[in-house]
């Protein structure tokens, strides 16, 4: 029988400090799993309890068909994603990118579409793009940490907003997990697409870099990056001396071919189904997905192969060692949905919602939910762990007093990204500084600059979205990003002939 006590929070409360305080969500995560249990049977047997948690916690979440499906996808595209690090065709493709570059404008976007199509993997991407422009920015006398900015703000806020690689699984995998525990006629696929709009930081942080590209706008200590940059004064990180693979023999075709392929799977197996027009079992969109990553995975195996740069049994290697790295993020998978249903059962989801119906204003809830999400993400430098903390929370409590759904899935998505930039113990923002070659601190305090303001718009976009549910308010914050920057820079332009005169 499900109680409705704050005691019932006592998991949530306990993961929630030892995330913080270890800045490890796993640690956090299993204690609050734990103690959940411990609450659930008998205090006084905690062997037993173990047992229990094992046997019929974390055992059942293996064996629910959702959640295994998830789980196989994850290691299917782990292979993948290693893969295509490990076979220097990134580099490649950037190179052919760079060949029509001989501006600093240019050179900005460049740097900006190679993140963007590189998006298979957001800690990827910064050790593939970063060597590569760097010394293309440091030839045209742009600063180091402009192109950490640009990688960190392609990177993360791309990967967010693709539902078919790890981010968009992990992110469905929790959100089923709470539409079955609140028998919701909703699938994850459905929600994911309809929260993409109300994904405000995310977007806005794409956006910002060709808007700063174009019009030369730099402000705060960016503005003075740029201003050494130009008089030849390199900011230099610890690790100018980067480990990524690399071959003379790697062909752009290694990034675009896989991908080719992959889109091919996908068309000729969910097609005949009305995908993407109609709606497609969870199943099956899963069996669909894990055979396209597999048959892109065979293909640059073979391409490889044929180009001299990795023997087939060296890149089945790689694909095999890419699969295991994703343990830690099922893990983190596993003790989110752990945590969720344990909850449930204390009755921590139905406390929330009480207390919620008591008074707390629906049209507050993705304002307070991206605000929580960022402080956690901040403090922690993990994204992925403050969805996993926040998800259980927000979508009981919007479901309980009507708040508009995607927008709180919207909100947490945008607070834990936001947070994620901002920190600097973010994995993140230590590969994009070391990516870049500039110096991690310095990194983090020129963007921070920009984070902040993307997050203050996003902020108002949430506080708008709770009474107005509608894409229309992505595009007033794209917009009010425009003004907000052009001011910035005038003033940033005025301050510097004050001092000048």
């Amino acid at each position: 029988m499900e109680q409705t006590h704050i005691s019932s929070l006592i998991p949530i409360a306990i993961t929630l400090l030892l995330s913080l305080g270890t800045r490890n969500v796993v640690i956090g995560l299993f204690a609050g799993v734990t103690s959940g249990v411990v609450m659930l049977n008998d205090w006084h047997h905690p062997l037993d309890n173990f047992g229990i948690l094992v046997k019929d916690h974390l055992v059942g979440q293996l064996t629910d068909s959702y959640n295994a499906g998830v789980l196989v996808l994850l290691v299917f595209i782990g292979g993948f994603v290693a893969l295509m690090e490990q076979s220097g065709g990134g580099q490649a493709f950037a190179r052919k990118v760079t060949h029509w570059v001989s501006t600093k404008c240019r050179a900005q976007v460049a740097a900006w579409l190679g993140g963007i199509v590189i998006f298979f993997s957001d800690l990827g991407t910064p050790l593939i793009v970063g060597p590569v422009f760097r010394p293309l920015f440091d030839k045209l006398k742009l600063s180091r940490q402009k192109l950490a900015f640009i990688i960190d703000s392609t990177a993360s806020p791309v990967a967010i907003l693709v539902p078919f690689i790890g981010w968009g699984v992990y992110i469905m995998g929790l959100l089923q997990k709470e539409f079955n525990a609140l028998e919701l006629p909703l699938t994850d696929w459905e929600a994911f697409i309809s929260a993409i709009p109300f994904q405000f930081y995310a977007v806005l942080a794409v956006a910002i870099v060709p808007l700063i590209a174009f019009k030369k706008l730099d402000f705060g200590p960016m503005a003075e990056a740029e201003r050494a940059a130009e008089r030849g004064e390199i900011s230099t990180g610890p690790q100018e001396q980067q480990s990524l693979f690399s071959h003379d023999n790697a062909r752009a075709s290694f990034v675009w071919a896989p991908l080719l392929v992959m889109a091919g799977v996908l068309a000729a197996m969910l097609g005949p189904l009305g995908f993407p027009f109609e709606k497609v079992s969870g199943s099956v969109f899963r069996a669909a997905l894990s055979t396209a990553y597999f048959m892109a995975a065979m293909t640059l195996i073979i391409l490889m192969a044929s180009y001299g740069v990795r023997r087939v049994t060296d890149g089945i290697a790689v694909y095999l060692k890419g699969m295991g790295n994703m343990m830690q993020v099922a893990i983190v998978l596993i003790l989110a949905w752990t945590l969720s249903s344990v909850g449930k059962d204390l009755g921590a989801a139905a406390y929330i919602a009480e207390r919620a119906q008591a008074g707390f204003p629906a049209w507050l809830v993705p304002a307070v939910a991206f605000l929580l999400s960022a402080v956690i993400s901040f403090a922690t430098g993990s994204s992925w762990g403050t969805f996993a903390i926040m998800m259980p929370l927000v979508i009981p409590t919007a479901v309980a007093i009507d708040a508009p759904l995607y927008a709180c899935i919207g909100a947490v998505l945008s607070g834990g990204l936001f947070g994620d930039h901002c920190s600097p113990i973010s994995e993140t923002t230590i590969l994009s500084s070391t990516g870049s070659g500039c110096d991690q601190f310095e990194h983090f305090r020129t963007q921070l600059p920009y984070a902040l303001l993307n997050g203050s718009i996003a902020l108002a976009g949430f506080v708008v979205a709770g009474w107005v549910e509608s894409p229309l308010v992505l595009l007033a914050a794209i917009a009010t990003q425009l003004v907000l920057v052009v001011l910035l820079s005038r003033l940033q332009s005025r301050r510097l002939q004050v001092q000048t005169a």
